[in-house]
């Protein structure tokens, strides 16, 4: 079966920067179950999977525009130490949850000089062209609990707890 919308796609990925750095791998564990046609993965590498077939091995480079979006100045921004209340040991590296205007965001703290704090709100792999090697599992068509849910059930998808 080829990959179509509405596909449930299994596949397994290595993700490497521009410089060969591995950033994931489904390679130790279990694999990527995904429903295609749905938003579940960045719109670049879902594009280059359309039509590709179990057993496939494909390798992509997607465009920071069709990954995780160009790097946006704007969303970086030095706060008072204060503004963060709750949080006592505040340093480079964390990740903080912040409301904003368009909702919820996961910012990292990239600097704390004195009583500043530097909080960048771009995804980390913002402004990166993303290398994927992929190996396609598997591909079936989505049960419609799935299609109703947006989401993958089941083995190496998202499982409901009651």
């Amino acid at each position: 079966m080829s990959i179509i919308r509405d596909s449930v796609v299994t596949l397994h990925y290595t993700l490497k920067d521009d410089a060969g750095e591995v950033i994931d791998s489904s390679a130790s564990g279990e694999p990527l179950a995904y429903l295609h046609g749905h938003g579940n993965i960045v719109a670049g590498l879902e594009k280059e999977l359309t039509g590709r077939n179990t057993g496939d091995k494909v390798s992509v480079r997607v465009s920071p525009a069709e990954g995780y979006g160009e790097y946006d100045k704007s969303l970086v921004q030095s706060v008072p130490r204060r503004a963060l209340q709750g949080i006592n040991d505040v340093r480079e590296g964390m990740h903080l949850h912040a409301e904003t205007e368009e909702g919820p965001r996961t910012v990292t703290v990239t600097r704390v000089a004195g009583d500043m704090v530097t909080i960048d709100g771009n995804h980390p792999l913002a402004g990166k062209h993303l290398n994927f090697d992929i190996q396609i599992e598997d591909v079936r068509q989505a049960t419609e609990e799935e299609l109703s849910h947006g989401h993958v059930h089941g083995p190496h998808g998202h499982h409901h707890h009651e």
